[in-house]
């Protein structure tokens, strides 16, 4: 469906409607993430249950927990270049089948061997998703809905999280050796169905493009724009930044030599233009800060924490985790509707700053309630709540942020390799944070290591603050203009300077 009426435009002339059409793509491409959510949350209940079955100790339960994300860090990797050679909406079929093997090996886990298989294959699956799932949606969302549209990845990782949580209390009502088997392999049914429906979707027009394939990525805009006038205007930005003669009405054209994705690193590495290099900067820098600040330690090891402040049933740690899941999924839901109007700038620095006294206090929580010899009520109360707003500070800012961000501003030959380096970085703290926490707060003390990471959430806010320029309502075309110029305004942001090449490229 075409939509041609146009009755409210803005300063550019484009369309203020939503589209319903690139929403529902977004949606559809977005559900991957729903199955990596899931993965991530019921492993952290099902890890009581596994330790009980298979008796492993708490080296064994890190790795299990962990090494999803060295391997989603070779996935992301393999991702890009997959990506770009046969294009996004495939690329989304691969990491559901990829899913679908890991949790039917996880689901039937007689060893701890098999079980730790099947996780692996999850993790490279995990990758796929997470590199993939926000590069389409940003690149067939218009600038106005795109913070939006990009967005909804992270919603359903937290929508997921929170089904695993679900999943956790009700499957550990079933016998020991059947329930924690069943909360892992229940993810391969919903990898199937995807695996079909994303088939039925549109591809990227802009990954379209970079194949020379004009004349289906106009078909593609047509129905994700809400006027002809704005698809053309869109593809016109588009073959510039395929390397194209804008002018050309031809609808196949030779494709460049970065169609498939080759030289990319090249350019991103080893001689960067000063706007690549900030863009990489950044993208690196966000992805690394999303979780050397502890979320992981909260998601993965909720139970441990809880029963660290004082909870000690099961199911009363069960039922604490799954209001993890509910303050991050609503908290997460409430951002996507900021980050067209308030910007990502604002929420980013707002979020950070909001982290930062959360952990202070998680970490005087934790510790008052070791350090008690009798159970303190007041202690248990102060980090369950502090726990809980900071989940909330988080999913506010940096956690829908980091995804819209990272999949926005790198150039069209260059975003999806782009993209991927920071799912890697991402990946690589996550596996850091999952794979030491059990040993860094023995070591320092679980209220020592929430002081550490509110430590690191204070250098996170000056790299956000210096190094991370707003860009909402920036189309993706622009963003190289954006970080190729830049000087301080008197709101701390980054703006182009007057009489760049940028400055001059928007008059």
């Amino acid at each position: 469906m075409v939509v041609h009426a146009v009755d409210n435009l803005d300063a550019n002339g484009e369309s203020q409607k939503f589209n319903k059409y690139a929403c529902a793509c977004s949606i559809v491409a977005s559900m991957i993430s729903i199955i990596f959510g899931y993965d991530t949350g019921v492993m952290s209940g099902a890890m009581i249950f596994i330790k009980e079955e298979l008796k492993i100790d708490d080296v064994e339960v890190e790795v299990l927990a962990g090494i999803l994300n060295i391997c989603a860090l070779v996935g992301s990797l393999f991702a890009g270049r997959t990506s770009d050679y046969i294009g996004r909406r495939y690329t989304i079929v691969l990491a559901s089948v990829i899913f679908m093997v890991g949790a039917v090996l996880m689901g039937y886990g007689p060893d701890y061997a098999v079980l730790l298989g099947g996780r692996c294959i999850s993790g490279i699956g995990v990758g796929f998703a997470l590199m993939i799932a926000p590069v389409y949606s940003a690149e067939i969302s218009s600038a106005k809905s795109r913070g939006f549209l990009t967005s909804l990845p992270e919603l359903c990782i937290s929508i997921g999280i929170l089904l695993g949580y679900i999943s956790n209390y009700f499957f550990a009502k079933l016998t020991l050796k059947l329930g924690w088997r069943l909360m892992l392999g229940v993810a391969a049914i919903p990898s199937l169905v995807l695996a079909f429906g994303i088939i039925k979707m549109p591809e990227s027009p802009r990954w379209l493009a970079m194949q020379g394939r004009l004349g289906d990525a106009k078909k593609v805009l047509l129905l994700v724009c809400n006027s002809t006038e704005e698809a053309d205007r869109r593809l016109h930005d588009i073959k510039i930044a395929a390397g194209f003669d804008p002018n050309c009405n031809e609808d196949y054209l030779k494709p460049s030599k970065h169609s498939r994705g080759k030289g990319v690193w090249k350019e991103l590495f080893l001689r960067p233009t000063p706007a690549v290099r900030r863009i990489l900067v950044a993208a690196i820098g966000i992805h690394f800060f999303e979780h050397a600040t502890g979320i992981e330690a909260i998601v993965l090891y909720g139970p441990r924490i809880f029963k660290k402040a004082g909870i000690k049933s099961k199911e009363k740690l069960l039922l604490a985790t799954i209001g993890v899941g509910l303050t991050k999924t609503l908290f997460i839901t409430f951002s996507t509707f900021l980050l067209d109007k308030v910007g990502r700038r604002k929420l980013l620095l707002v979020s950070t700053a909001g982290m930062v006294v959360m952990l202070s206090t998680v970490g005087f929580g934790l510790t008052l309630a070791e350090a008690s010899k009798h159970e303190s009520k007041w202690a248990l109360v102060l980090s369950i709540v502090a726990t809980y707003t900071f989940l909330a500070f988080f999913s506010i800012g940096l956690a829908p942020v980091t995804w819209v961000y990272s999949a926005e501003i790198f150039p069209l030959k260059l975003r999806a390799q782009g993209v991927a380096i920071g799912v890697a970085v991402n990946r690589l703290m996550n596996a850091t944070i999952s794979m030491t926490f059990i040993s860094l707060y023995k070591a320092i003390t679980i209220g020592g290591a929430f002081f550490l990471f509110a430590g690191i959430a204070v250098i996170a806010w000056f790299f956000f603050y210096f190094l991370c320029p707003e860009t909402k309502g920036k189309s993706l075309e622009e963003m190289e203009l954006l970080f190729s110029r830049r000087s301080r305004n008197s709101n701390g942001g980054i703006e182009i300077q007057p009489g760049s090449n940028a400055s001059n490229a928007n008059k």
